[in-house]
């Protein structure tokens, strides 16, 4: 059965007879230097036998050349004000300046995001020293650092509320609040939440929540804040160490390093008071705080995996809702044993509760939302740099002897802490770095010598210049 000459070849065994003819395929001469300007010649001359074949016998009507040359021609007339200047090539000036607007709108970017970076710095620095300051000072005055735990968990409720009033400002497509929790709530797996999952997956992240920050509540107790803060900067190195066993994730040797530091300035600051009782033990409970908080951030990672921003508060708000429903009744049992006891309702300094949860609230927002507008280096810088804070406040407050030993450790463990910041191809880096810096002073020395030898030595700037360009 013949095909209709009107349908188009399917397979090359169907165009076969134009195949053979393809050999005895004759230009003339004047034929050739007609079309040597032409686009499409100079297309099949580039293309493969495979393109020139689907070209020549129109199979399934294959012209490329049709929707490159309309969008050349698009650019070519994008801009019809614009005129080149005199001697200027029209496509490459309009190149150039695309690069230029491309190169302009990075740079912006990079400045507005560090622009926010610095006053994330700021500002994580700020909450997190002041909810350690504020802490300290409310404990002289209602010592009751479980309480003011569970008080401060209880607060995460307001994660996904102020999440979803975020969503309802900025997202284009608006979902009402049952349609987000349902959609967030896939998180946890295809069934969404489940006394099962809640169970199994929540619960033990909530346990580990509370112990962290009472922990750390309780170190307050015993030692000054320079030292907890500094202290609890472990929590990092700690992290790399579980990450590195439980996760299997990659090996640094600088990382190693700096989990060798930190534990170092665990024993300096141990030894700076003399091994007394009341700083060994704050020193354990702050170390064993940071523990908790990196374990806490392994078992996320390798049970939940990782969380967007909804999702994330989501799971605060669990976790604070789980806090007052099910915690509740712990500082009940406190008070009612007098462990943590107060005379009368009305001498509970709601205010320094308040200031520090609220502190405290604000620092796991820009902790664990911050990552939206600024490099995760600024946060973890603003940890850091609350030990210095941590430290004039002291200073001035009289509540700390700076001897050398206390100095060094405190010292030692912010290195350890800056250490872990570098990223994974960090020394792959610096060889690039190193290696632009001494490409960029060789066509200096080959500029010297062009003097003398001109053939050979341009022959030397040229591959020079292109080894450069390629790296």
């Amino acid at each position: 059965m013949r095909k209709s000459p009107e349908v188009s070849p399917r397979r090359l065994s169907d165009i076969s007879p134009q195949l053979r003819q393809l050999k005895y395929l004759v230009v003339d001469e004047a034929i050739k230097e007609d079309l040597k300007s032409s686009r499409s010649v100079e297309d099949i001359n580039s293309a493969s036998i495979e393109e020139r074949i689907l070209r020549i016998t129109g199979y399934y009507g294959y012209q490329p050349w049709s929707a490159s040359y309309k969008s050349e021609e698009h650019v070519a007339h994008s801009g019809p004000d614009v005129q080149p200047a005199a001697g200027a090539a029209g496509p490459e000036s309009s190149s150039t300046r695309r690069k230029l607007h491309c190169c302009i709108r990075i740079t912006a970017v990079q400045v507005r995001k560090a622009l926010w970076g610095v006053a994330m710095v700021m500002c994580v620095c700020s909450s997190w020293a002041g909810s350690t300051q504020l802490a300290k000072v409310t404990f002289k005055h209602f010592d009751a650092p479980f309480t003011l735990t569970w008080f401060a968990t209880t607060w995460n409720c307001l994660f996904f509320p102020l999440y979803y009033v975020g969503h309802l400002c900025k997202s284009p497509e608006r979902q009402t609040a049952r349609q987000r929790l349902r959609e967030c709530c896939r998180f946890f797996g295809d069934d969404g939440l489940t006394p099962k999952v809640f169970f199994t997956k929540v619960a033990p992240f909530g346990l580990l929540w509370i112990l962290t920050n009472y922990l750390y509540l309780q170190a307050l107790r015993k030692i000054n804040t320079t030292d907890v803060s500094a202290l609890f900067c472990c929590n990092k190195a700690f992290v790399f160490l579980l990450s590195w066993i439980v996760l299997r994730d990659r090996f640094m040797g600088i990382r190693i390093v700096a989990a060798i530091l930190a534990i170092a300035g665990i024993v300096m600051m141990t030894y700076a008071d003399g091994f007394h009782s009341h700083s060994v033990i704050g020193i354990t409970l702050v170390v064993t705080s940071a523990s908790m908080s990196a374990l806490y951030k392994v078992l996320f990672k390798m049970v939940l995996g990782s969380a967007k921003f909804g999702e994330a508060a989501l799971f605060l708000t669990i976790v604070g809702g789980a806090n007052f429903v099910f915690i509740s009744i712990v500082p009940v049992v406190l008070y009612l044993t007098r462990v943590e006891y107060i005379e009368s309702p009305g001498d509970i300094p709601w205010g320094y509760l308040c200031g520090v949860a609220a502190l405290l609230f604000a620092f796991n927002i820009l902790v664990n939302f911050g990552i939206a507008i600024t490099y995760p280096t600024s946060i973890s810088l603003g940890i850091v740099l609350s030990v210095p804070v941590n430290a004039m406040v002291d200073f001035y407050s009289c509540e700390i002897n700076f001897n050398t030993v206390r100095l060094i450790a405190v010292s030692i463990i912010c290195l350890g802490f800056l250490m872990l910041l570098l990223p994974e191809d960090w020394d792959q880096c610096i060889i690039r770095l190193s290696t632009k810096l001494r490409k960029r002073d060789e066509p200096a020395e080959g500029g010297a010598q062009a003097g003398t030898s001109t053939g050979l030595n341009w022959r030397g700037r040229t591959r020079t210049s292109m080894s450069t360009f390629s790296r």
